[in-house]
């Protein structure tokens, strides 16, 4: 196959590609649904752990019980450490394409899960990169507009 040569047009400041962005919102609409299946399906779970284990979310309990053997373990500090990593990308990509939403995403990756504030965050994202594709600017929020008065 032939290298294709970088003719298509693209914003000059992010490198993003106009034509590399079309097409994406079935992506979208994916990232989107992912996220609400983050927030619930994780929740049901802590439901059947408040059942089972108190009236209240015991973190003490909890996290023994993630690292009640070695296959839990595992898990636990696979999803820490690779969480971590993704969230520090989240916060500089937001900054790097002046996205919005950022602590809606920050918010429900620490109350939600972060099988919720991954996906959502990649739904801004694509959201962003389309706006992006057609020129738009981002809208101030509330922070930027006290900043700049």
């Amino acid at each position: 196959m032939a290298a294709n040569s970088d003719t298509s047009p693209s914003n000059s400041s992010t490198g993003i590609s106009t034509i590399a962005i079309q097409g994406n919102s079935a992506l979208k609409w994916l990232y989107l649904a992912l996220a609400i299946s983050g927030a619930v399906l994780p929740w049901l779970a802590n439901v059947d752990f408040i059942r089972q284990y108190g009236s209240s979310f015991d973190i003490g309990m909890f996290v023994h019980l993630a690292n009640a053997n070695p296959a839990a373990s595992s898990l636990s500090r696979d999803l820490a450490i690779g969480a971590t990593a993704v969230v520090i990308w989240i916060v500089q990509e937001s900054k790097r394409l002046q996205m919005r939403g950022l602590p809606w995403v920050l918010l429900s990756c620490v109350t939600l899960a972060f099988a919720c504030g991954a996906p959502l965050f990649l739904y801004l994202r694509e959201r962003r990169l389309e706006e992006l594709a057609r020129g738009q600017k981002p809208t101030p929020t509330g922070q930027e507009l006290e900043i700049k008065n």
